[in-house]
C-alpha cells in the first residue's frame, strides 16, 4: 500500500492504496464517486472513462500509481452545475434510457471536443463507437453529439 495524492474534480484527495489498483475503484470504493460505472474491467465497453488532463481515459485499467500529478475529471466534475455543453445536449435530447453507459458517452465526447473543437465526422464515429450501449440510443446519441458540437462552436 502507498498514499497517492489525486487532483479529482478540482479538489486534491490522498489515498492509501496499491499502486496497480484500477483508478476505477479508488473512484467508486475509495472516494465514493460513483457516476463512473464498471462495465467490462478490460476496457473495452467505456462505462468507465473519465478525463486525464482533458483526454479520455478508460479507469478499468489505468493504475492510481499514473494518476498523480494529472488532473482527474469524473461526471460529477464536468459541470456540477450542468452548463457543460455535453451534459446540456444529453438532457435535451433526453439520450439515456437505462443510463448505465451514459457518463462513458458524455466524458468520451468531452475528451473529443477538448482534443478537437471541430471533430470530423470520421473522429466522432471512432471516439463514440468505442463506447457501449446495451439499450441501443444510438440515435439520440448521435443527436446529442451533434448538439454538443455546434454549441461548443457557438
Amino acid at each position: 500500500m502507498a498514499i497517492f495524492t489525486l487532483n479529482i474534480n478540482g479538489t486534491q484527495h490522498s489515498v492509501d492504496a496499491e499502486p496497480d489498483m484500477p483508478l476505477l475503484w479508488v473512484l467508486r470504493d475509495l472516494l465514493n464517486l460513483t457516476g463512473t460505472k464498471f462495465g467490462c474491467g478490460v476496457a473495452s465497453c467505456g462505462a468507465c472513462t473519465v478525463l486525464a488532463d482533458g483526454q479520455a481515459v478508460r479507469s478499468c485499467v489505468w493504475q492510481v500509481q499514473n494518476a498523480e500529478g494529472v488532473r482527474i475529471t469524473t461526471i460529477e466534475g464536468l459541470s456540477p452545475d450542468g452548463s457543460h455543453p455535453v451534459q446540456k445536449a444529453w438532457e435535451s435530447i433526453g439520450v439515456p434510457q437505462c443510463g448505465y453507459c451514459q457518463a462513458g458517452q458524455m466524458m468520451t465526447l468531452a475528451g473529443l471536443l477538448n482534443q478537437y473543437k471541430k471533430p470530423t465526422e470520421t473522429q466522432i464515429s471512432n471516439a463514440m463507437s468505442a463506447v457501449l450501449c446495451r439499450c441501443g440510443t444510438y440515435h439520440r446519441i448521435r443527436q446529442a453529439v451533434q448538439m454538443a458540437v455546434e454549441e461548443t462552436n457557438k
